[in-house]
């Protein structure tokens, strides 16, 4: 699993990542959201953590640019400056978990996989919907060559 770990604190990302990596997972890691940003238009993640509150763009900006690139990428929102006011707007913003730090790490693998589960039940479903909309469109436009040659050569049912 690919994840993608912003945090401004230096000392803790790289020593969650290293973590993160010893339990197998694939971790980049960037200091701002900015950096973020950049990375997620050029590749793609299973899962985000991102810190809420850093210099520059805050985590809550950084979720809506990540979602605007990846739309089923999940985010889980840590911060050590939890707010309710904090957590409901995250929320806006489709944050699949938030986490106050110091996390746990057994949880915030457990709230990671529990993520990537989610995001693979979103994207079945958004494929079931898609196929069944270009099902429903092959369908009309073959009603509707139907019902033309039905009124063309008086064919009643």
């Amino acid at each position: 699993m690919k994840l993608i770990f912003i945090d401004d604190e230096q000392t803790f990302l790289k020593y969650m990542a290293k973590r993160l990596v010893l339990d197998g997972f694939t971790v980049k890691t960037t200091f701002s959201g900015e950096e973020a940003v950049e990375l997620a238009a050029k590749e793609d993640f299973d899962v985000a953590v991102v810190d809420l509150q850093m210099p520059g763009i805050d985590g809550i900006e950084v979720q809506k640019r990540l979602k605007k690139l990846q739309p089923f990428l999940p985010c889980i929102v840590l911060t050590g400056h939890g707010s309710i006011e904090n957590a409901l707007e995250s929320g806006k913003y489709n944050a699949f978990k938030f986490l106050s730090k110091p996390v746990d790490m057994d949880s915030l693998i457990k709230t990671i996989n529990k993520a990537y589960e989610f995001r693979l039940e979103q994207e079945k479903l958004y494929s079931e919907v898609e196929k069944n909309a270009e099902s429903e469109n092959k369908d009309g436009r073959f009603k509707k060559a139907f019902n033309k040659f039905r009124k063309l050569y008086s064919v009643n049912k």
